[in-house]
C-alpha cells in the first residue's frame, strides 16, 4: 500500500496567505483613521473570526481584546470622529504627545520620545536613507504608493505592506531579515511611545498586536 504524503507545499501557501493578511490588516489600521467601512468588516462575522484566530495566540489575545472593546464603543459618528482625532494627534500632528511613523526617524536617533516635525531637519530625516532604500525595494518588486498616501516609503503601514507582499514572493530567511533589519530595530520603542501618548487605547493596541506579532514571527 502507498503510503500519502501530505501536500506541504499547499499547507505553506495558506499559512503565507494567512500572514500576508495579517500583515495588510495592521497596515491599514497605520495608514489613515478607521473608518465605518472597516468597522463593519471587523465586527462581521467574518471580521470576528479572523480577530479570534489571532487571539488564539496568548500574547496576542490582549491586544485583540482591548480592540474589540473598542469596536464595540465605535457605534456612532461621533465615537469615530473622537478615534479620528486620536489617530491625529498621534501621528499627523506636531506636539508633544506626538509619536513618528517613520522607520527613519528612530534608526538614526537617540530611541526615547522620537516625535514627527515639520522643520527641516525632520523633513530631511525622513526623506532620508530609509526612503530611499525602501523606495528601491518596492520598485524592485513592481510596487509602488499609491497617489493618495503622500507618505515617505518608511512609514509603518508601507513597511508592512510590503512585508504582506514578501510573504508571498521570497523565503521566510528572507523575511525575517527584512523585520529584523527594518522593524526590530525600532517597533519597541515605537510601541512604548504610542502607550504612553494614547488617551484613547486603540491604537496603543493596535502597536502592542504589531509589535507582539512581529516577535512571535522572529521567534517562531
Amino acid at each position: 500500500m502507498k503510503q500519502q504524503i501530505p501536500d506541504m507545499t499547499k499547507e505553506i501557501a495558506e499559512e503565507n496567505q494567512a500572514r500576508a493578511i495579517v500583515y495588510n490588516f495592521l497596515s491599514s489600521l497605520f495608514a489613515k483613521e478607521v473608518n465605518t467601512d472597516l468597522v463593519e468588516q471587523l465586527t462581521s462575522k467574518e471580521g470576528q473570526r479572523f480577530l479570534s484566530s489571532l487571539s488564539l495566540e496568548a500574547k496576542l489575545a490582549a491586544p485583540i481584546d482591548d480592540i474589540n472593546t473598542k469596536l464595540t464603543q465605535l457605534n456612532s459618528e461621533e465615537s469615530l470622529l473622537e478615534l479620528a482625532a486620536d489617530f491625529c494627534g498621534l501621528f499627523l500632528v506636531d506636539g508633544r504627545t506626538s509619536v513618528s511613523l517613520y522607520a527613519g526617524q528612530y534608526i538614526a536617533n537617540e530611541p526615547s520620545d522620537v516625535i514627527s516635525g515639520n522643520n527641516k531637519a525632520d523633513k530631511i530625516q525622513i526623506f532620508g536613507e530609509l526612503h530611499q532604500q525602501m523606495t528601491e525595494f518596492l520598485t524592485n518588486s513592481n510596487m509602488q504608493i499609491h497617489s493618495d498616501f503622500p507618505e515617505p516609503a518608511d512609514h509603518l503601514a508601507v513597511i508592512l505592506a510590503y512585508l504582506g507582499h514578501l510573504c508571498l514572493s521570497t523565503s521566510v530567511d528572507n523575511q525575517i531579515n527584512f523585520i529584523e533589519t527594518y522593524l526590530m530595530t525600532w517597533l519597541a520603542d515605537f510601541t512604548q511611545q504610542v502607550k504612553k501618548h494614547d488617551a484613547g487605547h486603540f491604537y496603543a493596541a493596535v502597536a502592542e498586536l504589531t509589535f507582539e506579532w512581529v516577535k512571535l514571527e522572529v521567534n517562531d
